[in-house]
């Protein structure tokens, strides 16, 4: 395929509001930002993202939960929304373009104008449920990604694949009784949610969960892929696959206890981008999740969108 890889980016992805000291701040986005714009990765296309629609967010988000989104927006300052989670002027714009942009990668990639795509947005978004913001995030990009598959291109069974550090418990949670939507997770455990045991396999077998000891590598976390998580992911036959690529598991995160290196999640995603081009047509995108080294965490997406860029 002579198609290239697509990078969705917009400057209020900076501007997504935190208290002083707040881990998940705008120098993360600064640090992809950057790293995405220099050697290998100068000629690839840059597309702004738009808002994603009221329609968009509420394929996950029950319109009761978007309206309370919106209306905690402040004017000025900071609104807490739980224990690490707040929104300040920009949070509400940044987070419907971070879905936005999610529908829009999506769309590109279903009209043939792009082989795949990553969306370098802040703030994440796998923690958010149906009806609850947490763990830094608004809305679930990634899940309002697949369901657009479903509802606007000709995907019926759609994946979405999470390598961060902490479980998307808003993926699972959003897929667990839907029979054409499948999510896998490798994570540490115990860790931040909480959620994630091997046991927990949705309603319809639809789940695949991979926990990991704090302090697992390399050869545990390719373990987990090549052997459960990969495996499941093909076995579900998807049309269209979405990566939650965070990369806070690297050995040098400071809210992680797994030692993973860039290597690592260069190789993941070869993999995923395998599975796609014999199942899905090809058919990939990648959103950023967390990732809290700046160092870390701009080497992994590099590595990251290079595999993206081998896809392609």
């Amino acid at each position: 395929m002579s198609m290239t890889t697509l990078i969705y980016t917009h400057p209020v992805f900076a501007r997504h509001e935190v208290p002083p000291g707040h881990v998940e701040h705008s120098g993360r986005y600064d640090a992809v930002d950057k790293a995405l714009h220099s050697g290998d990765f100068a000629h690839l296309e840059k597309r702004t993202p738009p808002p994603a629609s009221a329609d968009q967010i509420e394929r996950v988000h029950p319109e009761r939960f978007r309206l309370v989104v919106e209306e905690s927006a402040p004017a000025s300052g900071l609104t807490q929304i739980d224990a690490d989670t707040f929104m300040g002027r920009s949070s509400l714009e940044a987070a419907l373009r971070g879905a936005g942009g999610a529908v829009a990668a999506t769309d590109a990639v279903f009209k043939g104008e792009a082989a795949n795509a990553f969306v370098a947005s802040r703030p994440p978004g796998h923690h958010a449920e149906p009806e609850r913001a947490m763990g830094f995030c608004l809305f679930n990009g990634a899940a309002v990604a697949a369901m657009h598959a479903r509802a606007a291109h000709d995907a019926r069974r759609v994946a979405v694949l999470d390598f961060d550090v902490h479980h998307g418990n808003g993926t699972e949670r959003a897929f667990w009784d839907d029979e054409n939507a499948f999510y896998a997770s490798s994570h540490e455990w115990p860790q931040y949610p909480g959620t994630g045991r091997e046991t927990d396999r949705g309603a319809f077998d639809n789940i695949a969960n991979a926990p990991l000891a704090t302090g697992t590598d390399s050869d545990g976390f390719r373990r987990a892929w090549g052997d459960t998580l990969l495996p499941a992911l093909s076995d579900f036959d998807p049309d269209f696959i979405v990566i939650s690529a965070g990369f806070d598991a690297h050995g040098a995160d400071p809210l992680g206890g797994l030692r993973l290196t860039e290597a690592d999640f260069a190789w993941v995603t070869d993999e995923i981008a395998a599975v796609a081009r014999d199942k899905a047509k090809g058919r990939l995108i990648s959103i950023l999740e967390g990732g809290y080294d700046l160092r870390a965490l701009a080497d992994s997406a590099a590595a990251h969108v290079a595999a993206l860029m081998r896809a392609a």
